[in-house]
């Protein structure tokens, strides 16, 4: 069975200033998830689904589906606030989205095959794909709780522009992950990769340490465990009453590995991300995407 490709598409852009993930950045207007959809059929996934807010519907049909009509097959699910379980409702005053996961958990009716989420804002690279394409394909029919990551090294996920957030994993010898750690401000300092701890004070990170970019390769049977968790996040009152309270994907996969209920595997990728998490950011990925092409990389005109 071929796996799907899940793109978390909800999100406004607040650092970048406007809706990112409809910017035209390569010669002929390509986004750049219209780079990963093209990685990701030369990977050999079969489906593209995307979790988009309701509200830009019209404009994202327009504008992004039709170009992979006859390419691959495609579908739209919708992220909102009041997508609860039963019993819950939205807090009074509440506006912000309720995180990664909660995306995630839009997909659990249209996907019933092994998936990769990714963000739609974040250039992965075509070898990424590969890596993780491989890994979905090659699971057993029926395979449950055997996850992976692509872990990218360090070094290769840095902004030009300002410090960057990543999620630092610590693996066992087996490469599998123990640990994801969320460090908000990460950048060069000196010389060295650097984050902040939060004394305020900068810590040498690896070159080569391997950093989540948000790139997952579950099986449906995650959805189970997601609703189950998100049920006892909602439950909490210290999640309920914080507005920003958040249900990342992080903390329900740390969850799975600490209660021994799944794997994840991390996966080594040669592949330099680049992306626009800051306005200045976005002449620089024009010119990479530019010379991308230039290298044979990617055709002039994707689809």
């Amino acid at each position: 069975m071929k796996p799907t490709l899940f793109l978390l598409a909800a999100g406004m852009g607040s650092r970048y200033g406007g809706l990112k993930q409809l910017d035209g950045l390569g010669p002929n207007g390509e986004t750049i998830m219209d780079y990963s959809i093209y990685d990701a059929i030369r990977a050999g996934f079969g489906k593209i689904v995307f979790v988009i807010r309701k509200d830009f519907e019209e404009q994202f049909r327009t504008q992004i589906l039709s170009k992979y009509e006859g390419k691959i097959p495609a579908e739209l699910v919708f992220q909102s606030l009041d997508a609860l379980p039963e019993g819950f409702t939205c807090p009074e005053g509440r506006v912000k989205p309720w995180g990664t996961n909660h995306a995630v958990l839009m997909g659990k009716d249209v996907i019933k095959e092994p998936f990769c989420v990714i963000n739609c804002d974040d250039f992965y690279g075509r070898d990424a794909f590969a890596t993780i394409g491989k890994f979905l394909s090659e699971l057993p029919e029926g395979c449950q709780n055997t996850y992976a990551m692509v872990g990218f090294r360090c070094c290769n996920t840095l902004s030009e522009n300002g410090s960057v957030a990543r999620g630092v994993c610590m693996y066992d010898d087996h490469h599998h992950l123990k640990d994801v750690v969320e460090r908000t401000e990460i950048m060069r300092v000196d010389g060295p990769i650097c984050y902040k701890d939060e004394e305020g004070k900068w810590i040498p990170l690896e070159e080569n340490v391997p950093v989540s970019m948000n790139m997952w390769g579950f099986t449906p049977d995650y959805f189970q465990h997601s609703e189950e968790y998100f049920k006892e996040f909602l439950s909490n009152p210290k999640n309920r009453e914080n507005p920003k309270a958040e249900f990342f994907i992080p903390l329900m996969v740390n969850k799975l590995i600490n209660e021994g209920t799944a794997t994840v595997e991390v996966l080594d990728t040669t592949s330099k991300w680049f992306g626009v998490t800051y306005a200045a950011d976005r002449e620089a990925t024009v010119e990479k995407i530019a010379s991308l092409v230039a290298a044979g990389e990617y055709p002039e005109k994707l689809f």
